[in-house]
């Protein structure tokens, strides 16, 4: 096991191998690089302002709550009373398991998806996108289309909410059922119906509970499809998670 010394040398040190391999590892579970630098700095400190773990980190000090916010929101930190505010790290082995179970239920999902779709015999038509503008652009395009439901699970609820506010509000007032289902103590618009769940990974989306989206962590790519068999499988997939009941957006 690394030592303290070793730990605060490969912190100091961008440049580092072991450093940039733990920014990339915790860019591909959903952090963007400042998230992943800002983490790395809140383990290393233990506890930090923006401020300090601005420098910490060499990341943009304007940037810096911003990235500390969401890192919370995504479970990686908690914020503490104060000002200025701190903020400490969740201890890295229990992000681990949250993202390890994370992980596996969607691989499970896309696994009986994948066993449905041979058992059909019919092609797995879902068609992929990249790029962070194009997929909120799809989720946008989805939610146009809807004309009764649209459901979106997400554990980016600040990116999506600020990019489709007004076509949140539009597809509330012609009568859609938009539902969220992201994590506890989240602000989303008025009229949203609003399901918490911790420990999310995947964006995914349905409209009409016909189209359906699977976007990665990061949203910077995804899959959608109109499949019937894929969108059934997503459908009932939501609906165990909606079934406790919901919590309208006062």
């Amino acid at each position: 096991m690394a030592g303290v010394e070793e730990v605060a040398a490969a912190l100091g040190n961008d440049g580092s191998e072991e450093y940039r391999r733990a920014v990339d590892v915790l860019g591909k579970v959903g952090l963007t690089v400042y998230e992943a630098r800002a983490y790395i700095a809140l383990v290393g400190r233990g506890v930090g302002d923006a401020a300090t773990l601005a420098h910490t980190a060499r990341i943009p000090r304007t940037s810096a709550y911003k990235v500390l916010e969401s890192l919370a929101e995504k479970g990686y930190a908690a914020p503490s009373g104060g000002k200025p505010i701190l903020f400490r790290p969740k201890p890295p082995l229990e992000v681990a398991e949250s993202l390890k179970g994370s992980i596996v239920e969607v691989f499970d999902k896309l696994e009986a998806l994948h066993r449905a779709v041979a058992e059909h015999g019919e092609p797995q038509l879902v068609y992929l996108l990249s790029g962070r503008e194009r997929v909120l652009g799809k989720i946008a395009e989805l939610l146009d289309q809807s004309t009764a439901t649209f459901i979106l699970t997400t554990p980016q609820v600040a990116d999506v909410r600020d990019a489709l506010s007004k076509k949140l509000l539009s597809a509330v007032k012609r009568g859609v059922q938009v539902t969220f289902v992201t994590a506890p103590l989240q602000k989303v618009p008025e009229g949203v119906q609003y399901v918490t769940r911790g420990n999310l990974l995947a964006t995914e989306a349905l409209a009409d509970g016909r189209h359906a989206l699977l976007a990665a962590p990061g949203l910077d790519a995804c899959g959608f499809t109109d499949n019937p068999i894929l969108t059934a499988h997503l459908k009932q997939f939501l609906e165990v998670i909606l079934t406790p009941g919901l919590d309208p957006h006062p």
